[in-house]
């Protein structure tokens, strides 16, 4: 997936932690990885990097990670 595509990614509660949307769509192998590239600065949240794996996602919110763009929609 490219960065001219935005894939649609629907959480049943909200707010949900960074490093877990990561995990479950598959970006990282594991929680602990995911925490590491949110630590690392290679994450953005709306558009500004996001060093906090605990930071709390919303619905509307816009994550980047390695050429993905995942719009969070609740159900």
């Amino acid at each position: 997936m490219g960065t001219d595509t935005i894939k649609i990614v629907k959480i049943t509660r909200e707010p949900v932690e960074l490093y877990k949307v990561l995990k479950f769509e598959n970006l990282a192998g594991s929680g602990g990885e995911a925490k590491h590239f949110v630590a690392d600065g290679l994450v953005t949240v709306n558009g500004r990097v996001e060093t906090r794996k605990r930071n709390k996602i919303y619905s509307g919110d816009v994550i980047g990670f390695n050429g993905n763009l995942l719009q969070i929609e609740s159900e």
